[in-house]
């Protein structure tokens, strides 16, 4: 009977040890449980945090404290094709004497082994230099120009003068139009004159990381320029009307600077970039033979004047001009306001906001006040 009631006993307490862990393990189960459950939550608040503090992607066209390099490069048909306009942040393009444009490509933080071809200076280029705290590079000089440049104080690189081993002429162009560097050479020359060669100046241009399109907005004014239904080409001659904010639709840009010299940009969806056209000729890549392409088109109507014999420009571009701002396939009226020689271009939309503009390589066309520009 003893041994009897010890083994219930001992049943008795094996029963109570299996009760206690299996209420154990059912206690660490529903901890483990919550516990999940909490991380869970936890990781999910963290997502929507990320979500509602996305940080916008970083701006790639202009970055670092590299000093900017303007150089003025030659668009005689003798000069095509260039090297080097394809790797600036901005490209200026503006009338000069004869007819013809020069381009005035600005890099910032690249290593180029051929730019050209360079020609000499024109006053006009030096107000966008200097709003870009360029170092300023050019092969010769108007005598506007090298007044000014004393004046104005510019950081100047003048080719004409230095010796052959920095500046020097190729082969496959004619005299005058054969004429090169690199980037190496002129901050080899940079820091002979003592120019500073880094930058903390912001860039003229408001860029933005995260990729958009032109929008339009709430009560906009939905008038748009005369449009010719045959052919579904929009004139936009210099605006002259009330602010419109629809954004026009732009597969083809075409800015003449006169009958003869006439640029054209082409839009591709499939990048997203417009390929450009001079004198019914597609610009290439001296080197390498790609199309020149940009992301963004900035046209400023800007009134010209002869001052001399020979026919050397004046641009009136001080104060607040007209223009069109060009990206992803669409179009908008802007202002483009400039204060003094060295101060920065503020480019606004109709409704005085300075204008967003997509990551990506810029052409700022200055062109006559008068001129037919359309968009197709």
């Amino acid at each position: 009977m003893k041994k009897q009631k010890g083994g219930i006993k001992i049943l008795v307490g094996i029963l109570v040890v299996l009760v206690i862990v299996a209420g154990a393990l059912l206690a660490m189960k529903i901890i483990k449980d919550r516990q999940s459950e909490q991380t869970s939550q936890g990781n999910a608040n963290i997502d929507l945090g990320q979500e509602e503090v996305k940080q916008p992607k970083e701006v790639q066209i202009y970055k670092g404290t590299d000093r900017p390099i303007a150089v003025m490069i030659d668009n005689h048909e003798g000069a095509l094709p260039q090297a080097g306009l394809n790797d600036a942040y901005v490209v200026y393009e503006m009338i000069v004497e004869g007819g013809y444009t020069r381009l005035m490509p600005i890099f910032k933080g690249v290593d180029l082994e051929k730019i050209g071809p360079i020609r000499s200076a024109r006053h006009n280029f030096l107000d966008y230099a200097l709003e870009n705290d360029a170092i300023y590079v050019h092969y010769g000089w108007s005598p506007y120009a090298e007044s000014d440049i004393t004046k104005l104080g510019v950081n100047n690189i003048h080719g004409l003068v230095q010796s052959t081993s920095y500046f020097w002429r190729v082969k496959d162009k004619s005299s005058p139009h054969d004429v090169v560097t690199t980037t190496e050479k002129i901050l080899e020359l940079a820091k002979k004159y003592e120019y500073k060669t880094t930058s903390t100046q912001t860039s003229v241009l408001h860029y933005v990381g995260d990729e958009f399109d032109l929008q339009a907005k709430e009560g906009a004014n939905q008038e748009q320029t005369q449009t010719n239904n045959a052919t579904n080409q929009i004139e936009v001659t210099a605006p002259k009307e009330d602010g419109v904010n629809i954004p026009y639709t732009v597969n083809t840009v075409t800015i003449p600077y006169n009958s003869w010299n006439v640029v054209k940009y082409q839009y591709n969806p499939e990048t997203k970039m417009y390929t450009r056209y001079s004198r019914k000729e597609k610009q290439t890549d001296w080197d390498s033979g790609d199309d020149i392409t940009t992301k963004n088109i900035i046209i400023t109507f800007a009134k010209n004047v002869s001052l001399d014999n020979v026919g050397r420009q004046d641009i009136k571009n001080i104060g607040t001009l007209d223009g069109y701002y060009i990206t992803n396939g669409k179009a908008i009226k802007i202002t483009c306001e400039k204060e003094s020689r060295k101060s920065k271009t503020i480019y606004k939309d109709m409704d005085g906001n300075e204008i967003n503009v997509n990551d990506g390589r810029t052409w700022i066309n200055i062109c006559p006040i008068d001129s037919e520009v359309t968009f197709e």
